[in-house]
């Protein structure tokens, strides 16, 4: 069994190119238009009616983009994006340094989310501007999650699973 091979992708030509540029449309039009509209000063009727519209035209334009590619020229892409996502990708294993560091910046937007609503008083603008704090607390939390590696994605996914198990690697220098 092969993947999608180049000579496929090569004879779709023309709806390749075209599909990508739809598909990057259909990715774009939301991310540029909603902002636009909301700084125009429209009424916010106007703006939530139009922002839907986009979104929706966004969704019809991807699907119509992937029909445009076919079915091979849609695993061509998918198979390029994941194919990067992975090489690129957290490490499966990492030290025990670097997964305690990553530990500190998953808890620290968590600790500080909580205590924030009792110590909100004592920090300056965050009553006023929470929006900085905020990003910089999703900022923490995504680098936690390269930083942590792939073996805590597993241990994440495994919450939500009913019959997950735990099984301890016996380790004589650490477990002693």
């Amino acid at each position: 069994m092969t993947t999608v091979s180049q000579t496929n992708v090569s004879n779709a030509g023309w709806r390749l190119k075209l599909g990508i540029v739809l598909l990057c449309l259909s990715i774009l039009l939301p991310l540029i238009g909603v902002p636009l509209l909301a700084i125009m000063g429209l009424p916010t009727a106007t703006v939530a009616t139009a922002s839907g519209a986009l979104l929706v035209s966004a969704e019809v334009l991807g699907l119509v983009a992937v029909a445009v590619m076919g079915k091979s020229g849609y695993a061509y892409i998918k198979n390029r994006f994941f194919g990067f996502l992975k090489q690129h990708g957290p490490p499966q294993k990492v030290s025990r340094g670097r997964y305690n560091i990553g530990l500190v910046l998953f808890g620290l937007p968590l600790l500080f989310g909580w205590l924030s609503l009792y110590i909100s008083k004592w920090i300056p603008g965050l009553l006023n501007t929470p929006l900085p704090y905020a990003i910089a607390g999703d900022i923490l939390m995504v680098s936690s999650l390269v930083v942590l590696g792939g073996d805590f994605w597993d241990k994440i996914r495994s919450v939500f699973i009913h019959n997950a198990e735990v099984n301890f690697i016996k380790n004589s220098i650490s477990d002693n």
